[in-house]
């Protein structure tokens, strides 16, 4: 199968069989599409989604910059490790869209290879740019020069990135399509580990 094949070719409900209790998580750089290619593969796949910057929001009462603000990053990280950790054991199997920084922290990606299949959303730096400038509500960018910050951040976190399971190229491709593409990439995974 190549990734152009229609999505209608891949059976939903043996890929759901094949992914079994595991979560499908989400990991990439801000701007990457974790969140809104997230919701979309759920909705084909028939799983809940669950935005982990929301649930962080939820249980702390108060919103990512406003912990960032208040409690700092060290803090912010460590409730961030807790919620993931919860969610993966307690909801899967589900579609889990993780902040940027999540599988930076070695705890959560054990807890990630223990109980999901990871898809790195990779996007580069002009593409990540181009979508963050729409929402000035990323306190790690909140620097003199946001750009060369996030060009440091990617090229400090990308070899980390690549330890996902599934990497999928996002661009500015409508998302129907890097979902496909996440959809096929998972289910070619999936059958690689049947057949192990």
């Amino acid at each position: 199968m190549t990734i152009a094949d229609p999505i209608e070719n891949l059976d939903n409900s043996e890929l759901r069989s094949l992914l079994g209790k595991r979560a499908v998580v989400l990991v990439g750089m801000m701007g990457s599409g974790k969140s809104s290619v997230g919701r979309r593969l759920a909705t084909r796949l028939g799983l809940p989604f669950v935005d982990a910057d929301v649930e962080i929001e939820t249980a702390a009462g108060m919103t990512i910059p406003e912990i960032f603000a208040q409690r700092g990053e060290t803090e912010f990280r460590d409730g961030e490790r807790r919620v993931i950790s919860r969610v993966l054991a307690t909801r899967a199997p589900l579609v889990l869209a993780t902040g940027g920084g999540a599988f930076m922290n070695a705890e959560t990606r054990e807890r990630i290879i223990e109980l999901g299949i990871s898809i790195w959303l990779k996007a580069d730096a002009d593409v990540l740019m181009r979508r963050v400038r729409k929402r000035s509500n990323r306190p790690l960018l909140q620097t003199a020069d946001p750009e060369a910050t996030m060009r440091r951040m990617l090229a400090e976190r990308e070899p980390v990135y690549a330890l996902a399971d599934v990497t999928v190229t996002s661009r500015d491709d409508p998302h129907e399509v890097v979902v496909e593409e996440a959809i096929v990439a998972l289910d070619r995974h999936l059958r690689s580990l049947e057949n192990l």
